[in-house]
């Protein structure tokens, strides 16, 4: 603990300067051209060497904003341990020139490094909360400005890895070879259906009626749309039903999954996309366990998802009869 207060005392100014910038918004359409016109991984350096920190430095200024008993857990101070140390690692190559060698090599390497030590940041923020909740419950009012601030903190991780992604997968050697025609890690022809039908596997239960899909190909993210699906599909037992694909208007396209399952109230939609609801068991942060299982983020998180390229999630429901999820993809 003190070799953290220590850290970050004598980072602080430089958090200070980087939070004073605003991340730059890249669409998926930025993402696709650059990756295939102009992929240049000294451009990517210098793009990523000062967008990355100040990204890091905009979200540690919010979590620093949080109440002092919520900042005092562990599971959160722990995440702010993880952030200070990659916001370190990457101050050190502000001054790194690209010509030298081995910079772009071990910007590369870094890169992978933080990446992986972001892998949990999802679940172990979602226990800092659950320990505070156990220690000091929830008020409405705390529990809505919780909400706002994880809304934008989980969305802030989506672009942050993003941005981590494509360039790792488009400069280094963790390319996918079985999807020579990825972008990094878009699919400039995403079929919808396919990664549908991808999904219906982990669940043999579902029925397609496959004379009622019509298969789209979209520019998108096959993982985001993977983490959507398995989410609702997780959602609703065993009864999802026909998938229907339509081209809609302004360049979005609506995806909708029915279901049979009896519905959910109407009074109960919205908490379903509240972090700090859930009917799942205990969440456990055992190795092995299923990443969000029992924290309620699934459904929120999905949508981070769908509005982190200009889509949305919408669930529509019957009390008694069943629920409509309609996914909408922007398309470039």
């Amino acid at each position: 603990m003190r070799i953290f207060l220590s850290l970050l005392k004598n980072t602080n100014p430089k958090i200070e300067y980087y939070s004073r910038f605003s991340p730059s918004p890249l669409s998926i359409k930025q993402f696709l051209d650059f990756g295939r016109e102009n992929a240049c991984e000294k451009t990517s350096y210098m793009f990523l060497r000062k967008e990355l920190p100040v990204r890091l430095a905009n979200t540690m200024r919010e979590v620093n904003l949080l109440p002092d008993n919520l900042l005092s857990q562990p599971s959160i101070r722990l995440v702010q341990k993880w952030y200070m140390q990659s916001f370190v690692e990457l101050l050190d190559y502000e001054n790194r020139k690209p010509e030298d060698p081995h910079t772009l090599n071990d910007f590369l390497e870094i890169l992978i490094e933080i990446r992986n030590r972001h892998n949990d940041v999802v679940p172990t923020m979602a226990q800092g909360v659950i320990e505070y909740k156990e220690k000091f419950g929830f008020d409405p009012f705390s529990s809505s400005n919780i909400q706002y601030f994880l809304d934008r903190f989980y969305t802030n991780r989506i672009s942050f890895r993003m941005l981590i992604n494509q360039h790792t997968l488009l400069f280094g050697n963790d390319t996918n070879p079985a999807h020579p025609k990825h972008i990094g890690s878009i699919d400039p022809t995403c079929s919808v259906a396919e990664v549908v039908s991808g999904e219906f596997q982990n669940f043999p239960v579902i029925q397609d009626d496959k004379k009622k899909s019509h298969p789209i190909q979209v520019v998108y993210v096959p993982s985001h749309l993977f983490h959507m699906l398995f989410e609702l599909f997780k959602v609703s037992g065993a009864a999802f039903a026909p998938t229907e694909l339509h081209e809609g208007d302004g360049g979005i396209f609506p995806f909708k999954i029915s279901d049979r399952g009896g519905g959910v109230p109407l009074r109960k939609i919205d908490r379903l996309f509240n972090y700090m609801y859930s009917t799942a068991p205990t969440p456990s942060l055992e190795p092995g366990a299923v990443p969000l299982a029992g924290f309620g983020y699934g459904l929120p998180i999905s949508r981070l998802y769908a509005r982190y390229f200009q889509g949305d999630l919408k669930l529509y429901s019957m009390e008694g009869v069943g629920t409509d999820a309609v996914i909408y993809l922007k398309v470039t």
